[in-house]
């Protein structure tokens, strides 16, 4: 099916809290910042590069723009990773974000579909391997840009402590990860968004935090499963109460 379903009508399945929808828009608007002063003073030398600088003010400007947006960064990523453990230790959520063998098998099992090996695609739950992949590079990949970073920012402060060879070697992982980061979103990310047959136009949920039913059938019918038992569980669990 070329593009996603529409109707007002279609049931629609909780995807993503409040919380998770302004973490994620929170991202987006620090994440462009950051590659915008950042690779604009690495490619300095492209005219796109010198418009962007002059925009932003300069390059004094531009930079302690990208240190401050570094700075937002560095506290989005920290109350993502704490809420994310708490959550888990104390609050019974889900770890829905952990590799596990299932996710494994159903890249296994997916590669065979495309070479038309097997007729349905991998059945996932909540998040696909897919998602699973990009967000754990991407953290990963933050918390090499966070730590480099601020080597760069204080290089005299960290010189006092360790080798002076670390400047060079933080400059170089944090460029090409910076690279690589805009790479992966621009290309992977957004096409499981935006230009994936499945959710064409574009994948709302995260933005609307539902996701219609016929769509959840297709991308994560296992945690369609599971949010219907749940559902049917409550009701019955209301219909007794109702009737003591």
């Amino acid at each position: 099916m070329l593009f996603s379903d529409r109707s007002a009508e279609e049931e629609k399945f909780r995807r993503f809290s409040s919380y998770r929808i302004i973490e994620h828009l929170v991202l987006i608007m620090l994440f462009s910042l950051l590659v915008l002063t950042g690779l604009s003073q690495k490619f300095y030398f492209l005219k796109v590069s010198q418009s962007i600088i002059i925009i932003f003010g300069g390059i004094d400007n531009t930079r302690i723009i990208h240190h401050l947006a570094g700075v937002l960064f560095t506290i989005l990523t920290v109350q993502h990773v704490i809420m994310n453990f708490a959550g888990t230790m104390f609050l019974q959520w889900r770890p829905s974000m952990l590799i596990t063998f299932k996710d494994v098998h159903d890249a296994v099992h997916n590669v065979r579909y495309y070479l038309g090996l097997v007729k349905e695609p991998a059945q996932c739950g909540r998040y696909t391997y897919k998602e699973k992949c990009i967000y754990w590079l991407v953290l990963t990949g933050a918390v090499q840009m966070i730590l480099t970073g601020f080597v760069l920012w204080f290089p005299v402060a960290v010189t006092k402590y360790i080798h002076g060879q670390v400047i060079p070697i933080a400059k170089t992982i944090h460029s090409s990860e910076a690279m690589l980061m805009f790479l992966l979103i621009a290309t992977w990310h957004i096409y499981d968004s935006i230009l994936n047959p499945d959710v064409f136009p574009l994948n709302k949920s995260i933005f609307t935090g539902y996701m219609g039913k016929n769509q959840m059938m297709r991308l994560h019918p296992l945690e369609l499963e599971r949010q219907s038992d749940e559902l049917k569980e409550k009701t019955h669990k209301i219909t007794l109460e109702s009737n003591i």
